[in-house]
């Protein structure tokens, strides 16, 4: 049987995907009101026509600009995040959602808009810039079935901003992550976006993974070292390193992003 992964990406193949950041959403601190949502929507619109025409497998949408990030978000985020994902969607390559940090809102978007797959933490318990932070993987993997979706979910086991409560390892989280929540992908963060792990860290956790489950750099993806994580990672996520000055909240500058799959598919 064919796992969701690889039904969307094939089995030869270690997709880049790119993210396309919105900018901060209605009723958050850094939210535009002059520009509102039709500014919204023309910035990801432009950054990911850049995106497509460099040659990336697929488009990962995230909030990324609603700082400080919410563990439990309102209604009003799932619905603007599902019209901005459904407006900017690409039509020739696969899409995926993400909402930081509250997988329900990631879901809701990823099924709405038809997405192929989410990006979520969905195990564990982390002490985090946002406080406490538990997780229901269980809640998410059912509401998946009860909403009839095959999407697939990415599950991150390193999360930004946020540290592990107890003393497991990354290969003993991610080994465990696979058996008790099904996960469709294993990433492995750095401490922050645009900061990425340690190669060891990535080897070890891709190591301790089954090898029918991929595993992917999450953050801190660049063009310099791109080729050298990908020898042991099954793909990559990459945004900041493809945006203007290499900076996360500019956009997407399109020599950087061209120069960025060149790279990674020479290595």
């Amino acid at each position: 049987m064919t796992s969701r992964f690889h039904s969307i990406f094939g089995t030869n193949t270690k997709p880049l995907i790119a993210m396309a950041h919105v900018p901060a959403l209605p009723g958050t601190p850094l939210y535009d009101e002059q520009e509102g949502i039709a500014g919204m929507i023309r910035h990801v619109r432009e950054d990911v026509s850049i995106l497509v025409d460099a040659g990336f497998d697929a488009i990962l949408f995230c909030n990324e600009n609603d700082r400080p990030y919410e563990l439990n978000a309102g209604p009003e985020s799932a619905a603007v995040m599902t019209r901005i994902v459904a407006e900017c969607r690409p039509a020739n390559i696969p899409f995926g959602v993400d909402f930081l940090w509250d997988p329900r809102i990631a879901l809701a978007a990823a099924v709405a808009s038809e997405a192929a797959f989410m990006r979520e933490v969905t195990t564990g318990v982390w002490e985090s810039d946002m406080g406490l932070w538990n997780t229901d993987c269980a809640h998410t993997l059912r509401e998946r079935r009860r909403l009839g979706a095959d999407l697939a979910v990415f599950m991150n086991i390193t999360p930004e901003f946020a540290s592990p409560i107890g003393s497991r390892t990354a290969p003993d989280i991610a080994r465990s992550t696979v058996v008790s929540s099904l996960a469709d992908a294993i990433l492995v963060s750095g401490p922050m976006a645009g900061a990425g792990p340690d190669l060891a860290t990535v080897q070890d956790v891709r190591e301790a993974t089954p090898p029918d489950v991929p595993v992917l750099l999450n953050t801190g993806a660049k063009r310099e070292t791109i080729s050298q994580f990908l020898t042991i990672a099954d793909g990559c996520i990459v945004g900041s390193d493809l945006k203007i000055d290499g900076h996360t909240w500019n956009s997407v500058d399109p020599i950087r992003a061209s120069d960025f799959v060149k790279t990674a598919r020479s290595g």
